[in-house]
């Protein structure tokens, strides 16, 4: 049987050391290619390029399998990959590995998450993962077992259109961890501050800084799973509505112009 088709992109860059073995981990489950960043971008969220030209640079790494460094976000790759480099549309897509969570709110700022958004917006099975360590020199080799036992699992049950998996993983030893929890992201959010600073011409600028405040300690949610030592999977969508309310709206009384 022919090898399945695996799409790797992330947020942190082509030569990132998370996405780098991300691709030594699918080369072991399938054929692989990659679109990544020719740059950090994190935190660009579900940005899409639409004022500047978009360059795609084949490139060779790790040599055996196709790579390609692009000028635009996460999400660009995911549609220059879809669009121009492959042939057929992948059997999964996985993004990362990210260097540093993105679990609860954080999903909504992530350019890991939203490759993988993305990915499920073109009908591809998708998953963003992400390991708890934001130093470049991080371990990722013991989130191996974990990362391949996801994505052999949606590789053989698939995903329903429109849904992609959130994956985090500890940054703890492979001995500590517990194993893996299904959950739902966990109520919270980040408490900005703003850092005013001058430059040496006397120039004010910010420096965007804040904590994360957890709303709730309940066990069904991705920050419980961590804090525990859990490997969090999270179902998500990209249906924003809030379906539950559009009967209590439709209740309200609006005038006709």
């Amino acid at each position: 049987m022919d090898k399945p088709l695996i799409l790797i992109t992330n947020d942190d860059g082509v030569m990132a050391p998370g996405i780098r073995h991300l691709v030594k981990f699918m080369l072991e489950l399938g054929e692989v290619v990659v679109v990544a960043p020719d740059k950090p971008q994190s935190g660009m969220g579900h940005a899409v390029t639409i004022t500047n030209p978009l360059r795609l640079e084949k490139i060779t790494v790790d040599g055996g399998h196709d790579e390609y460094s692009c000028s635009g976000t996460p999400v660009d790759c995911v549609k220059l990959a879809v669009n121009k480099v492959l042939r057929r549309k992948p059997d999964v897509l996985v993004s990362g590995i990210n260097h540093g969570a993105n679990s609860s709110i954080s999903v909504i700022y992530s350019g890991t998450m939203s490759a993988a958004i993305e990915g499920s917006m073109e009908g591809i099975p998708s998953i963003g993962f992400s390991l708890l360590d934001y130093r470049f020199d991080a371990d990722f080799s013991q989130a191996k077992k974990h990362i391949q036992n996801v994505v052999t699992n949606v590789l053989e049950h698939g995903l329903p259109q429109g849904i992609c998996l959130n994956v985090n993983i500890p940054a703890v030893d492979v001995s500590e961890l517990k194993g893996v929890k299904v959950c739902r992201q966990a109520r919270g959010n980040w408490e900005e501050e703003f850092d005013h600073r001058q430059d040496p011409r006397g120039k004010d600028y910010y420096w965007l800084t804040g904590r994360f405040a957890l709303h709730e300690n309940s066990n069904e949610t991705d920050e419980w799973a961590l804090k525990n030592n859990y490997v969090s999977v999270v179902p998500i969508q990209f249906d924003f509505t809030a379906h539950g309310l559009i009967p209590e709206i439709n209740k309200w009384k609006f005038h006709a112009e």
